[in-house]
C-alpha cells in the first residue's frame, strides 16, 4: 500500500510520511525497552541452551551409572528451568539455588479470571489460553557491579523485577499493514513489554491487595499486580480491556500451599513441604531417555518433540527410559531428595512453546497409548516424578551428579479438598 502511495514527487513523499506516522511514534514508544536500571538478567545468554544436543540419539537409551568420562558422572542434570510465570515461557538456568517452594522464582506469578468471590486460574490447559506459551518472562536481579546500581533503585528495593514480553497485537483497519511491514523489516518491535517487581518492599504492599485464588482445590491468598497490565496484553489474550476479567497474581509468601499427598511429613523434614502456583509439588523431574521414547512414538505427527513442552524443572541424562518410575529417593549433588510421586500427564504438552499451537492429538495420544501405568490414576499418562527435597534451601548445578538411594511402589493420590485426609495416610 505504501508503494502505491510514493511515486518519486515531493508530495507524494509528504503523503507517505504522513500516512506512516502513526507507526513512527508507535515504534517509537514500541523501541523503549530498556534494561532495568542496576540489575543482570538471570539465566543463560540469550541463544544458549544445554539442551542444544536434545534430539542426539546417544540420548535414546541408558547407560551405567559407573561409567565415566574422565571426571564428568555419567548420571547428571543436563538441563535447568525455572517458570516464573505458570503456562508463559521458562528461563534456561545453569545454577540455581532451590528454596521451599522449588526452583527459586518458579511458578510465582500466575493469569487468573476473577469472578463475584475469587480468581481462578488459567494456564495452557484452558481454552483459548495456548498464546501463554508465546509470553516470555525475564528476571533481573540487582548487581552491585553495574554502572547505574544504587540501593535506592526501585529495581533494587524490590530485590529485582520481572520483564515480560508478548507478541504486539497488530492494529486494526489499515494501519494492519503498516505494522506488519514494519515488523517485517524491523523498524517496529513484534514484541510488547511491560515490567513488575519481585517482591515489593514493605512499605508499599498497601498497592497489592491480597486476593483468594483457585488452583486445582486449594484458595490461597495472593497479591494482586493487576494494575500492572496494559491493554495490549488483554487484547492479545482475547479480551476487551474495558472489561477484561483478566487478572495477574504473585504469590504469597506467607500463603504458600502446604502438600500432604505422597510428601513427607514435618515430622520427618523439620518442615511440611510447600509449593506456589505449581500444580501439586515444588519440582518436576523428568529424565531425556524417557522423553525420547514418548518422542519415537508420536514422530508422525511431530517430527522433533522438544523436551521443553513437558515444563520439566530438572532434566538428567544417564538413566534408562522410565527407569525413575520406581525412585522412592535420590540425591542430586550430595543432597538428598524424595521423588514423592509420578507426574501425571495432561493435554498441555500439545501445545508447541514456539509456535503456541495446539496439536490435536499429540503427544497426549502417544503417553496414553503406553503409559497408563500408576494404579492410583489408571485414566491419565505418567511422565516425569515429583519431587521434595530434604532440605528447604541449597544450590544445584548442571552437571550434577544424580544417584539413586531407595527404589519402591507408588501410588498416585488425587488432588485433595482443604481439610480432606488420605486414608491410612
Amino acid at each position: 500500500m505504501a508503494l502505491q502511495i510514493y511515486s518519486g514527487d515531493p508530495a507524494s513523499c509528504v503523503l507517505l510520511v504522513i500516512c506512516c506516522l502513526p507507526i513512527i511514534i508507535l515504534c517509537y514508544h514500541s523501541q523503549r525497552q530498556i534494561r532495568p536500571k542496576g540489575c543482570r538478567r538471570l539465566g543463560l545468554p540469550p541463544g544458549k541452551s544445554n539442551l542444544h544436543d536434545e534430539f542426539d540419539p546417544k540420548y535414546n537409551s541408558g547407560v551405567s551409572p559407573t561409567d565415566k568420562n574422565g571426571y564428568i558422572p555419567a548420571w547428571r542434570v543436563k538441563a535447568l528451568f525455572t517458570y516464573p510465570l505458570k503456562s508463559c515461557g521458562g528461563i534456561e538456568l545453569h545454577t540455581s539455588n532451590i528454596v521451599a517452594t522449588g526452583l527459586k522464582f518458579d511458578r510465582q506469578f500466575v493469569f487468573a479470571e476473577r469472578s463475584a468471590d475469587a480468581c481462578t486460574v488459567r494456564t495452557l490447559r484452558n481454552a483459548g489460553f495456548q498464546r501463554l506459551a508465546l509470553i516470555q518472562p525475564e528476571i533481573w536481579l540487582p548487581d552491585p557491579s553495574a554502572r547505574d546500581y544504587h540501593p535506592s533503585l526501585p529495581e533494587v528495593k524490590s530485590q529485582g523485577v520481572m520483564v515480560i514480553s508478548y507478541p504486539q497485537p497488530l492494529p486494526k483497519g489499515h494501519l494492519k499493514i503498516f505494522a506488519k511491514i514494519g515488523m517485517a523489516i524491523g523498524i517496529l518491535r513484534s514484541r510488547a513489554w511491560f515490567q513488575v517487581p519481585l517482591s515489593p518492599p514493605e512499605d508499599s504492599m498497601s498497592k497489592y491487595p491480597l486476593r483468594p485464588v483457585t488452583i486445582w482445590k486449594d484458595k490461597p491468598l495472593a497479591m494482586d499486580f493487576s494494575d500492572f497490565i496494559p491493554p495490549s496484553l488483554h487484547a492479545y489474550l482475547g479480551f476487551n480491556p474495558s472489561n477484561s476479567p483478566l487478572t495477574f497474581l504473585r504469590a504469597s509468601p506467607a500463603h504458600t500451599r502446604h502438600i500432604f499427598r505422597n510428601a513427607p511429613r514435618k515430622e520427618t523434614l523439620g518442615f511440611q513441604p510447600n509449593t506456589a502456583f505449581a500444580d501439586a509439588y515444588p519440582i518436576h523431574l523428568l529424565s531425556l531417555s524417557s522423553h525420547r521414547d514418548v518422542a519415537a512414538r508420536c514422530a508422525y505427527a511431530i517430527p522433533k518433540l522438544s523436551i521443553v513442552r513437558f515444563r520439566a524443572n530438572i532434566i538428567i541424562q544417564g538413566p534408562s527410559a522410565f527407569a525413575e518410575d520406581h525412585w522412592k529417593r535420590i540425591s542430586i549433588g550430595g543432597v538428598e531428595i524424595h521423588a514423592a510421586c509420578r507426574t501425571v500427564r495432561c493435554r498441555l504438552p500439545n501445545v508447541d512453546p514456539v509456535t503456541g499451537a495446539r496439536h490435536p492429538a499429540e503427544p497426549d495420544r502417544a503417553l496414553k497409548s503406553y503409559r497408563k501405568i500408576d494404579d492410583g490414576d489408571r485414566t491419565n499418562a505418567c511422565l516425569g516424578m515429583q519431587l521434595v527435597p530434604t532440605i528447604e534451601e541449597f544450590v544445584m548445578n548442571v552437571g550434577d551428579e544424580v544417584k539413586v538411594l531407595e527404589i519402591g511402589e507408588h501410588r498416585y493420590i488425587k488432588m485433595l479438598a482443604p481439610g480432606e485426609k488420605v486414608e491410612g495416610v
